[in-house]
């Protein structure tokens, strides 16, 4: 690992970033791609939507989050991953136009008993709008290696056997209305297969770290082979759930109203729970945990759903707790 250790962060310390204008040509790009949604696709829609304008996909936010992080607090260079994110907020849109800069302060610094190569820093981060207002905070922890440790050997990492991309799943449920979904209810979302063109076109544009980007070298890094960004795991879990609602719509749309969905304010406990290697296929899911009608919004309410990715190998490698906006009623 190059360009950063554990040693360069102290409790306190607070550390800013350069800034990065968005593009609606951006914001509309990334959406296509993960988040294809009326008020993030689509400006003449997006007028008769929850929002009302053209707006960033809210995962588009935390990727750029990653990329201004990477380059102002990773001092460009490569950490050893991320365990997870305490609590995200989307706090207001992010606009077209719109620079984005970050505030990061330091909130604690622990080694790792076990792993004497390591150590943990616990971050709480802003990303500011040029009035400096904040549109998305996190809480998070990042590992990063011990200045002049020996480094543990790298995992074995066995590859992937070669298969095709799953096709499209055809089955279809009836979307209901928030006030009417039993809390429990469930939804496979189907699989995707992370293919080395994907993860690394995306590391490149959001998450330039080693282990994304180039095969040969992420061998010798302790991840022992080329993986995924946390943050395009999280990603292909929205392409998967917008995918398998679109199917679910149309086979609604046929016997009554289907209901909205609205943005979502933010999400709690997301956490990597193993790595997503290049050939990795994962299987995502969706639980409603609760539900309630909001007072701000009348028709609205918020559903709190537990989502989760599972490997190849049965091994969960993804999950979170996330809120959303759903229309209450018709």
């Amino acid at each position: 690992m190059t360009g950063i250790a554990f040693e360069d962060f102290s409790k306190g310390q607070v550390i800013g970033s350069g800034a990065r204008t968005v593009t609606a040509e951006e914001i509309v790009a990334f959406a296509r791609e993960f988040d294809a949604q009326p008020f993030h696709t689509d400006a003449e829609a997006s007028k008769h939507s929850f929002v009302g304008t053209l707006i960033a996909s809210g995962w588009h936010t935390a990727a750029l989050g990653m990329r201004l992080l990477q380059e102002s607090v990773f001092a460009g260079g490569s950490s050893m991953g991320s365990p997870g994110v305490t609590e995200l907020r989307w706090i207001q849109p992010v606009l077209p136009g719109d620079a984005l800069h970050l505030k990061v302060a330091v909130e604690d610094c622990r080694t790792a008993a076990s792993r004497p190569d390591r150590g943990f820093v616990r971050f709480a981060m802003q990303v500011l709008n040029q009035r400096d207002e904040p549109v998305m905070s996190q809480a998070f922890t990042v590992i990063f290696p011990r200045r002049g440790a020996t480094p543990l050997p790298p995992r074995a990492v066995e590859p992937a056997p070669p298969v095709a991309e799953a096709p499209e799943p055809e089955d279809a449920e009836i979307l209901t209305f928030l006030g009417e979904t039993p809390i429990g209810v469930s939804r496979d979302l189907g699989t995707h297969r992370f293919t080395p063109d994907a993860i690394m076109a995306f590391a490149r544009a959001y998450d330039p770290q080693v282990f994304h980007l180039d095969p040969e070298a992420a061998r010798h890094t302790h991840f022992g082979g080329l993986c995924a960004s946390g943050w395009h795991t999280a990603a292909i879990w929205m392409q998967r759930l917008l995918a398998t609602r679109a199917r679910d719509a149309a086979y609604t749309a046929t016997r009554g109203p289907v209901p909205m969905l609205g943005p979502s304010p933010g999400f709690k406990d997301m956490r990597w729970l193993a790595p997503v290697y290049a050939g990795d296929t994962i299987r995502y899911s969706t639980e409603l945990t609760d539900k309630r009608a909001s007072s701000s919004r009348p028709g609205w309410g918020l559903a709190f759903h537990k989502n989760t990715g599972v490997n190849q190998n049965g091994v969960t490698v993804f999950e979170f707790t996330g809120t959303v906006f759903w229309q209450w009623e018709p």
